[in-house]
């Protein structure tokens, strides 16, 4: 394989660097040049044009739904803090703004409302699934706006223009860390989850003895003390093998809503 191998994320810009980095880190372990950009279509698995994805779970579910699958799991970042539990899980943490009167998610009806995009399971998926157990399913919110990113929803919120907006935990941590000031600015009132976090996926049609390389390689990542320092930018602490049964989770909140009717948050 003369070409690069590569890389695409459709996941938070915040956390881009971590990515990055183990884009590198495999090019070193193969001895082989990769290439990391930003996904702009899920096709691009079945078109050949990526070979492995830093991919949230809800797309996942979608795409193994086609036969033959265009995707294959390789591993998942298990997150720093006991939250995580040791497990590849994250959260979506519902924010507001510190000084708003809304206290649970409930006291959100007729409010204002935004998301980052609906291939999205923290800030779309599991928001929509929210709903349907509550039997709100004939417009909760009195205004929906998609962001386009989590961080835009995170700046939304603290600047007044919406009222909430459910995060990952992951990018809301990051975001905190990098911009102290946030955190006088926004109060979390509820949280989603946990969720199967988002996994690295393969093309499926890659050759196999690649697959195996590159799984083996983001799964020994955290035990070398220089990429655990590097994973630790984005509170990662190291990958952790899985299954697909990892997203029946995924799989049973979009049924549910499937099943409800309700597909559209707006």
């Amino acid at each position: 394989m003369n070409s690069p191998l590569r890389f695409v994320t459709y996941l938070a810009p915040n956390v881009y660097p971590v990515y990055q980095f183990v884009v590198d880190y495999v090019a070193k372990k193969l001895d082989h040049p990769t290439e990391l950009s930003v996904g702009s279509s899920f096709e691009q698995f079945e078109r050949d044009e990526a070979d492995v994805g830093f991919i949230c779970g809800l797309p996942y579910v979608h795409l193994t739904r086609r036969r033959p699958s265009p995707i294959e799991l390789l591993a998942a970042p298990v997150l720093q803090g006991e939250r995580y539990q040791g497990k590849p899980i994250y959260f979506s943490d519902v924010i507001v703004h510190k000084e708003s009167p809304y206290h649970s998610f409930a006291d959100l009806r007729g409010g204002s409302w935004c998301y980052n995009d609906r291939d999205s399971q923290s800030g779309y998926g599991i928001t929509r699934y929210w709903l349907v157990k509550m039997g709100e399913t004939k417009g909760f919110f009195g205004e929906v706006i998609e962001s386009g990113f989590h961080q835009k929803s995170i700046q939304m919120v603290a600047n007044g223009k919406v009222d909430a907006s459910a995060i990952d935990s992951q990018v809301l941590a990051v975001e905190l860390r990098d911009h102290p000031h946030l955190a006088s600015q926004l109060r979390v009132i509820e949280s989603f989850g946990p969720s199967s976090i988002q996994p690295v996926v393969v093309r499926s049609r890659l050759p196999d003895e690649l697959k195996r390389r590159v799984g083996k390689i983001l799964l020994t990542m955290g035990d070398d003390p220089q990429a655990k320092e590097k994973l630790s930018y984005g509170f990662v602490s190291s990958f952790t093998p899985i299954d697909d049964s990892t997203y029946d989770d995924i799989r049973q909140m979009l049924a549910i809503s499937e099943s409800a009717g309700f597909l559209s948050i707006k």
